[in-house]
């Protein structure tokens, strides 16, 4: 929803597996923090948990569905970009999952010899925390600072990358542009 400018959540629904491969007393607690931070998050977005669907699962997982009721002008969709004016802002770092991966490499030595050369632990250490405080980080205020701005066109850098995604959101255009990385944050 904040990828499209979306700033209020109306209810969010929870979608929790909790593990029964865990002992009950541990399967208890970590449920229980699941759903305390699911609900932290939910109150942090000025929304409340409304339902949602719970099973059990071989190992914890936990997600969730925001729903809101807004006009069409609450909106910023990812066909409206403007050719030779707009620009594309990111508003949280792009990399996370590079950071995500490298993580999990230290603890594989087959992996982790592909990268050694090139990053030390201490930095993919360093990585992954600012990956998952930024994945963490809800991005409301992006959304509100789309609308401060003016912005045209939004979208989300997920599982396709940056270059994935500005691919989709150069075909997405009910216009013809052509979208052009030329500088990235380091």
């Amino acid at each position: 929803m904040y990828a499209l400018g979306v700033v209020d959540v109306d209810n969010m629904l929870i979608i929790l597996a909790a593990s029964r491969d865990m002992p009950p007393t541990e399967r208890n607690i970590v449920t229980k923090l699941m759903m305390r931070g699911f609900n932290d998050a939910t109150e942090g977005a000025g929304s409340k948990v409304t339902g949602g669907q719970t099973v059990l699962n071989p190992w914890p997982i936990i997600g969730g569905v925001a729903k809101s009721i807004c006009s069409e002008s609450d909106m910023i969709r990812p066909e409206n970009a403007v050719p030779e004016s707009d620009v594309i802002v990111l508003t949280k770092p792009i990399g996370t999952q590079v950071a995500v991966n490298c993580k999990e490499w230290t603890s594989n030595p087959e992996k982790w010899n592909d990268v050694k050369d090139l990053i030390s632990k201490e930095e993919v250490e360093r990585a992954y925390r600012v990956a998952m405080l930024s994945m963490a980080r809800m991005n409301r205020t992006g959304a509100r600072l789309m609308h401060k701005y003016g912005a045209h066109a939004g979208t989300d850098v997920t599982g396709f990358g940056i270059l994935g995604h500005t691919q989709n959101l150069a075909e997405a255009q009910k216009s013809p542009c052509e979208l052009r990385l030329h500088t990235l944050p380091s």
